[in-house]
């Protein structure tokens, strides 16, 4: 009654009963029309649609790789995701077992079972360019292919409210501890309160903490800061040995988010420093598991950026610190996104995208900013903070209006930014 069976040459000998595996697979064949796939190790596999040959040679084969076996945990289940993803969507034999085989070898030579197996998009690029190390766990690029397209969800049009600040509202009059951490519940309040799709917000652990905890009822996109605010070189808020800011504790869907001020004109000694603490922050969010955004100030912000930024965009790139998302200026010229968007996608091509810095813009001023990055697909949404609670924040700060009216005024302001985002995004090409 089966239309496929799979199995090692010592599962057919147990099924066909014989000590050689020809006569094994004709005894099957005796007994069903199905198709035999026999598994063969590091030889792949062979595919015998109809009569069974005198030599499994001259079955239907794919693709061998000749890689490193790591870890055999899960190879199995690799090789038969790989078959029946060919079979059941009417791919040829020689294809079915080719996507098996690469199946199998990426699950072995990873660690770990699950994990370790590739997305089609992987896959693909994986069977499209030629195999450069044996220890594929140390391919950086299929790595990254790896991470990049077998994200648990992928966002667009993202509406971000940003209030992960400390320093600003530390420097309020009024302001105390406890009145920055109440602030932090009104924002996030506000942000409940909103109703726009595909929201998130910002929020530091120094003040938000109750804040993280209580988010993690919702399904919000959520970003936490770990860096101490306006330190260059950087530095984390939590240096807990390699863990840069106890990641090992953070939940999975928050997303570690650092502001690096780099400055093309700053010495060498400190950009060097603020690189190789990106690269051990990069790192370390990756064995967590955690994705990343970084947000890069460069001091030129209010130049024409791209030439600038572009550069070093491609040196973090060339370093290996691959964030998942990019928090940046926006730019008011084309060209410069234009450029932008060449660099992320040639270094990235699965990259999330961009997020729009506020940088405190009145809110007239963002809405000429978005209609001009909401025609270049690789801005994703907007990331938004003291232009939508600077002012509520001083009046509050100094008990000029009540914690109602600061929500409600709070939550104007986003929505308004949100449907001015949503008005240009909608336009996208």
């Amino acid at each position: 009654f089966f239309d496929l069976i799979v199995g090692t040459e010592e599962e057919f000998f147990i099924a066909g009963g014989f000590p050689d595996i020809i006569d094994s697979l004709k005894s099957v064949r005796s007994l069903s029309n199905a198709v035999l796939v026999c598994k063969q190790g590091p030889l792949g596999a062979c595919a015998m649609i109809d009569t069974i040959p005198e030599n499994l040679e001259d079955g239907v084969k794919g693709k061998v790789f000749n890689i490193e076996v790591f870890n055999v945990l899960g190879a199995g289940d690799g090789f038969m995701a790989g078959l029946l993803k060919g079979w059941l969507t009417g791919e040829s034999w020689t294809l079915s077992l080719t996507y098996a085989n690469a199946c199998g070898a990426l699950a072995v030579s990873r660690h770990g079972c699950t994990p370790a197996y590739p997305s089609l998009k992987e896959l693909n690029f994986f069977l499209k360019r030629k195999i450069t190390k044996r220890s594929l766990r140390y391919d950086k690029e299929l790595e990254q292919w790896h991470w990049a397209t077998n994200r648990k969800k992928t966002w667009s049009n993202l509406n971000i409210f940003a209030f992960d600040h400390r320093s600003q509202l530390e420097k309020m009059p009024g302001a105390n501890q406890q009145k920055i951490s109440d602030f932090k519940f009104i924002c996030y309040e506000a942000l409940r309160r909103t109703n726009v799709s595909n929201k998130g917000f910002l929020c530091d652990s120094r003040y938000g903490q109750e804040v993280l905890f209580e988010s993690q009822k919702e399904s919000f996109w959520v970003g936490r800061p770990v860096e101490k605010p306006n330190i260059v070189p950087l530095s984390f808020e939590e240096d807990v040995s390699d863990d840069c800011g106890g990641l090992s504790e953070w939940p999975e869907n928050h997303v570690v988010k650092v502001l690096c001020r780099y400055n093309e004109k700053d010495e060498s000694a400190v950009k060097y420093q603020q690189e190789q603490t990106l690269k051990r922050l990069f790192l370390a969010a990756r064995r967590n598991r955690l994705e990343t955004i970084l947000e890069l100030l460069t001091g030129d912000e209010e130049l024409d950026f791209s030439e600038t930024l572009s550069g070093i965009i491609q040196r973090f790139y060339n370093l290996g610190i691959f964030p998942d998302w990019w928090k940046l200026h926006p730019s008011l010229s084309h060209e410069s996104w234009e450029e932008i968007s060449k660099i992320i996608n040639h270094n990235d091509p699965n990259s999330c995208g961009v997020l729009l810095l506020g940088q405190n813009k009145t809110i007239d001023q963002l809405e000429k900013s978005f209609k001009v990055a909401s025609k270049h697909p690789i801005v994703r949404g907007f990331a938004v903070g003291r232009s939508i609670f600077g002012h509520v924040a001083e009046k509050w700060m100094m008990g000029c209006i009540s914690e109602d009216e600061a929500i409600l005024s709070i939550q104007k302001n986003f929505t308004k930014v949100c449907s001015l985002w949503e008005k240009h995004f909608s336009k996208q090409d």
